[in-house]
């Protein structure tokens, strides 16, 4: 028993990161890695992975809006130093139109990113929701417990 216990905890860093960075549901995971699904439900819970999940993708939706805000006080330089009638740096004028054309690349990538989000969240009932409910209030027992004693 103490050896499938461990067996299971060295699935624990892959589940997470399935669930994180790979956007994949609890339900295909516990099929993957052959756990049950309340395992990993209940690995999620403790270990925060939604919100984990959340933060990974704000760190990824904040890129496009960090560039943005640079190349906005990069533009205002450059504005300001034309009408102040000073040279401008021709650095930085480069620096300007190499970024403008990154915009649509960056946006591009935060959208597929968020689609993903929400296919990973889907609306409604969920396969897992429904065996959750099945179990936790008609006491329906699926047997993936089978999984976990092979």
């Amino acid at each position: 028993m103490n050896n499938n216990n461990s067996k299971r905890e060295e699935l624990l860093p892959e589940a997470e990161r399935l669930f994180i960075y790979e956007y994949m549901p609890a339900t295909t995971i516990a099929r993957k890695l052959n756990l049950n699904r309340k395992t990993v439900n209940t690995w999620r819970a403790e270990q925060e992975w939604d919100k984990k999940r959340g933060a990974f993708l704000k760190s990824k939706m904040s890129f496009h809006n960090e560039m943005y805000e640079f190349a906005r006080k990069l533009m205002s330089g450059i504005i300001s130093d034309m009408e102040a009638g000073e040279k401008i740096d021709p650095g930085r004028m480069y620096t300007f139109c190499k970024i403008i054309p990154m915009f649509t690349k960056v946006k591009n990538y935060e959208d597929l990113v968020a689609k993903k989000e929400e296919k990973a969240t889907p609306k409604g009932l969920t396969p897992e929701l429904i065996a959750q409910i099945e179990e936790e209030i008609l006491g329906i027992t699926h047997n993936d417990d089978i999984n976990e004693t092979k």
